[in-house]
């Protein structure tokens, strides 16, 4: 007699897909948000440019810019300042509603990014793995899925900062809907869709163009450079060189003449007790023989 084929080898593809499809969305969530938000840019020629729109898309880049900029970079990566608990999870939401994923694996990315910052394990280093790559492609790319938690186990002991990191993305959706309520689908489209990507490119020119183009004050141990138009565009973030020189001031402008707003704005948060403790790099750092930090 032939013996009986156990049940085990037969596929079951009715239990197997529907996980393995779950599993997939959930790790590419983020990626089609971003190429969804690009395609939709396309969505400018079929709504009504108002006043009121192109407001709002200014007014959240900035506000939203600075979430990114003073929120996940400067506070949550390098912890260049204090506040409060509360304020910092208005800072995490802030950052949040730009749609560069939660602020635990934003700082958990930029702080592996300094630790090696032009080399080979630097996820977005243009000197390493080219322009392209350091501008759009790391983000696109599975390796950039994931948080590690020991990089960022400062901040991941707060569960409301874990839950937001869950749902990083309901801060976006609200915004768009604030959008939405102010000044219809012009409103959407103008206000969140184009700001968002604007939101993008800027953040990742510090990645991409602050490497490459840009002069360099202090000697440190990366290609990191000094961009004015990027500083511009980012409130402040295109000091790059300065920042990799001093990671830990909360001004990345050292001088006068390097504007950094969202330094200023910090400094107008202080003034109302919202932020304490500003770090600045000492004297000594700031001459450009400075030994590298």
């Amino acid at each position: 007699m032939n013996a009986a084929i156990p049940r085990s080898v037969f596929p079951t593809p009715s239990r197997t897909r529907p996980v393995s499809f779950f599993r997939f969305a959930s790790k590419n969530v983020n990626k089609v948000y971003f190429v969804a938000l690009h395609i939709l840019v396309a969505t400018v020629f079929l709504v009504p440019v108002t006043w009121t729109a192109l407001g709002l898309c200014v007014g959240f880049y900035i506000v939203r810019m600075f979430g990114i900029t003073a929120g996940y970079h400067r506070y949550f990566s390098h912890r260049a300042y204090k506040t409060s608990r509360w304020f910092q999870f208005v800072l995490a939401c802030i950052g949040c509603s730009a749609m560069q994923k939660g602020p635990l694996w934003w700082a958990a990315n930029h702080r592996d990014h300094h630790k090696h910052s032009d080399k080979e394990e630097d996820p977005h280093s243009p000197v390493r793995h080219g322009v392209l790559w350091s501008h759009i492609g790391w983000i696109l790319s599975q390796r950039s899925e994931g948080t590690n938690l020991e990089t960022i186990k400062d901040f991941a002991r707060f569960p409301e900062l874990r839950l937001l990191e869950m749902f990083y993305w309901f801060p976006a959706f609200i915004l768009a809907g604030i959008c939405y309520l102010v000044d219809g689908w012009s409103g959407v489209v103008w206000g969140f869709v184009v700001s968002s990507v604007l939101l993008y490119h800027g953040t990742f020119l510090v990645n991409s163009a602050c490497h490459i183009f840009g002069s360099r004050r202090f000697e440190t141990t990366d290609a990191s450079r000094n961009n004015a138009l990027v500083a511009i565009l980012t409130l402040g973030e295109g000091w790059h060189n300065n920042h990799h020189h001093y990671q830990s001031s909360a001004n990345q402008g050292f001088h006068w003449w390097e504007i950094d707003m969202s330094y200023y704005s910090l400094l107008a948060l202080r003034s109302c007790g919202l932020v304490w403790d500003l770090r600045k790099p000492p004297a000594k750092k700031l001459h450009p023989t400075a030994s590298v930090k």
